[in-house]
């Protein structure tokens, strides 16, 4: 009976490691096997850097470049670009667990691949040769380093593979997490963006204490390749420009994004300049051969993220077997596809077994509330793609609105300057052009057609601003109509409320306003003391805080009496100078949140006690040093940070360290100031938080950024080419020939 029982465990056991094998392998034997670009066109590029490592791409033509810009950033961080290859593949859970498996739902969810595949041949063939191109260095960079690759049959990739991580990417921008985490889990959708149609609440007039039954704040994994979760809901950005005639001088562009430090949302900076007149300096985000944001020789822009009213909910009628919806009193059948979720575990990666559903209406999600159907801007587009290459290489005012109109670029606004003296803002967004009548801000019957809506409001009707009186503009994620100063802005008027753009004031917008409205003159250096205030102004939600910490009574909180005094004598700035800066930084974010996002409200006693807490059981004090709570960490590098949630110099969310620091990973990231002085060539500086190697631990660029970073300073940007070489630590030549 002992051998029998001892063959019978040897055989169990050799079924478990078979099993655990099978486990361990079956993602890349089962993962479909890339294809190269179609081509066998030789690129060419000579990558210079400068001495913070910063890469200057140059080539003959513009696909030359593309091809260096990859070899570039593979060698910076190769690793966040296999996320986001990953992401792009619907593989991204074989790395990244639950978090990943996530964003491989939406991949599938909203047909990223299929919108890729079907609209790849109508870009333009410049465009698609760009995007072949910067696969191709991808591939060269992974075939030359294969102990960097983390995931097998990852490579290779072609165009449509960076096309479908933009498809995927881009209503994430606007918001759709929102209404996409809640659709998944059951839970109540929350208010939407914009002015209400028929007295229900939306973002912008919802109550401010919220019903229990509101959705929390949704998190996912830090730096994921798209902003969900948290990153999604912290989301912002200051922008500045001002006209030579308020500046007492030259143009002045001020791009001040807050964007994840880390990961594929993060900023990676660049110039590219090729013969055929793509000459650049910005920053992308991992998967994009161009700049999102930045100048060239005669313009320049930079974005901040607005929220109007992109996307709709329609709940759907079914029959009784769950796989056709009515429409115009006809049944029709919902697609279904079923998909494969790779989730990592540990050393396994589990096959997780989903159907996802689309209807006309486009992607469904089904839960136990019933099936609902969300439409949203710039569904089944990736016309951002050729907007944004043309953008780069626009010379005009006139050229690059031109660009820019077509509507192809579904969100953000953009914030502009010029070389002659033109500054502009447009609010720009493809948002949906709706019949009036039913009310938008509310889940929409599914089976009327007519609520369907095909096309976007006309560009002419988006806020805009050219050359306003006042010479300055400026955007903190606030409404378009506070953006001018006294006499210049835009009246809410102007604007139908079906086009449910938002009437939020963040405090960054507040204290952007009223120092710029307050100035006489906005030279650079008034400017630069704008953008790095940390003031919160008496109005708002911080208002409203410091009300609720009055109201609490010390009698009944006896045991937050000292806290409550200190945060009475706060002098509501997060400059690291007031006794109270630390206990108010922890504070105030929770409250910021529940303003931004109109979720439930805080209780002032409980955010106060769990300030007072975490303050004494790592530093056994109420009122350590600002500086010793909030850092900046990468690596050995361990510096004091200012700023809060929403200053203008933004230090937005952190991680609590096991010490009980604040280690601030999403919030003032790439900063580009830019000038214009008449008949003089444009010069610009930079930062970064870290450096232009995030995830090179042995490079010398590392974290070489990060003192000047703290310390509000910013390093030249060498734009012109004599600049670069004169500055260069390193050149090389990088070839697809072999």
């Amino acid at each position: 009976m002992k051998k029998v029982l001892g063959g019978l465990g040897l055989a169990v056991l050799a079924i478990v490691l078979i099993a655990a094998i099978g486990l361990m392998t079956w993602e890349p034997f089962f993962a479909r096997e890339g294809v190269a670009p179609d081509s066998d066109r030789t690129y060419t590029a000579q990558i210079v850097r400068d001495e913070f490592g910063v890469p200057h791409v140059y080539g003959t033509a513009d696909a030359d470049v593309a091809y260096g810009v990859a070899i570039a950033h593979a060698e910076d961080d190769f690793t966040t670009l296999q996320d986001v290859v990953a992401m792009s593949r619907g593989r991204y859970g074989a790395i990244a667990g639950q978090d990943g498996a996530a964003v491989d739902y939406a991949y599938h969810l909203t047909g990223a691949r299929e919108t890729a595949e079907r609209e790849w041949p109508k870009l333009p063939a410049d465009t698609r040769a760009l995007l072949d191109a910067y696969a191709v260095g991808l591939n060269d960079y992974a075939r030359d380093h294969p102990g960097e690759i983390k995931l097998g049959k990852l490579f290779p990739v072609n165009g449509i593979d960076i096309a479908a991580g933009f498809a995927l990417r881009q209503p994430f921008f606007f918001g759709l997490d929102r209404y996409l985490g809640p659709l998944v889990e059951g839970k109540p959708l929350p208010p939407e963006y914009g002015p209400s149609l028929s007295g229900t609440s939306t973002i912008d007039d919802a109550p401010r204490i919220m019903d229990d039954a509101a959705p929390e704040p949704r998190k996912t994994a830090d730096a994921g390749p798209i902003p969900m979760g948290e990153d999604a809901e912290y989301a912002g950005s200051n922008a500045f420009a001002v006209a030579p005639e308020k500046s007492g001088g030259p143009t002045i562009l001020v791009s001040n994004s807050h964007q994840p430090w880390r990961g594929g949302v993060a900023w990676y900076e660049l110039i590219v300049q090729s013969d055929e007149g793509w000459h650049y300096a910005g920053a992308n985000f991992p998967g994009s051969p161009f700049p999102f944001l930045g100048h060239n020789e005669t313009l320049g822009w930079t974005n901040t993220v607005n929220t109007p009213d992109m996307i709709d909910i329609y709940k759907l009628v079914l029959d009784d077997s769950g796989t056709r919806y009515r429409l115009d009193g006809k049944w029709r059948d919902l697609e279904a596809t079923d998909i494969t979720l790779p989730v990592r575990v540990g050393p396994f990666t589990l096959p997780i077994r989903r159907t996802v559903y689309r209807s006309v209406h486009g992607p469904v999600v089904k839960n136990d509330n019933g099936a609902f159907a969300i439409r949203y801007g710039g569904i089944g587009s990736i016309g951002q793609l050729d907007a944004y290459y043309q953008l780069n290489k626009a010379k005009t005012y006139d050229e690059w609105y031109g660009i820019l109109s077509r509507g192809q670029i579904p969100s953000t606004n953009f914030i502009y300057g010029d070389a002659e003296g033109n500054i502009a803002y447009v609010y720009n967004a493809a948002i949906p052009e709706r019949q009036a009548g039913p009310d938008w801000r509310t889940v929409l019957p599914g089976d009327d057609s007519a609520l369907i809506w095909q096309d976007t409001v006309d560009y002419a009707s988006l806020p805009q601003y050219l050359n306003p009186a006042s010479g300055w503009l400026m955007n903190a994620n606030n409404n378009p109509f506070l953006a001018a100063g006294p006499g210049s802005d835009l009246s809410p008027d102007s604007v139908s409320p079906l086009m449910g753009v938002e009437l939020k004031m963040t405090n960054r917008g507040l204290r952007a306003w009223k120092l710029m409205s307050e100035a006489d003159r906005l030279d650079s250096d008034t400017l630069m003391r704008i953008k790095y205030d940390t003031a919160y102004e008496d109005a708002g939600y911080i208002k409203r805080t410091m009300d609720d910490v009055r109201a609490i009574d010390p009698k009944q909180h006896p045991d937050l009496a000292e806290a409550r005094r200190l945060m009475l004598e706060w002098d509501l700035t997060a400059d690291n100078i007031g006794r109270a800066d630390s206990i108010a930084l922890l504070m105030v974010r929770e409250f910021m949140a529940s303003s931004y996002q109109k979720s439930p409200w805080p209780d002032a006693a409980e955010e106060l006690r769990h300030s007072k807490d975490h303050l004494l059981k790592y530093f056994g004090s109420l009122t350590p040093p600002m500086s010793e709570l909030l850092r900046l960490r990468q690596g050995d590098v361990d510096l004091p940070l200012d700023g809060g949630s929403d200053t203008l110099r933004a230090s937005t969310t952190w991680n609590v360290d096991d010490d009980g620091r604040l280690s601030v990973k999403h919030g003032d990231s790439f900063i580009q100031w830019v000038e214009w002085l008449p008949g003089q060539r444009v010069t610009s500086r930079s930062i970064q938080p870290y450096g232009a190697a995030t995830t090179r631990p042995d490079s010398p660029h590392f974290v070489d950024q990060a003192t000047l970073f703290i310390q509000h300073r910013l390093k030249p940007v060498h734009f012109w080419r004599e600049d670069a070489l004169t500055h260069a630590t390193s050149r090389k030549t990088v070839s697809s020939q072999r």
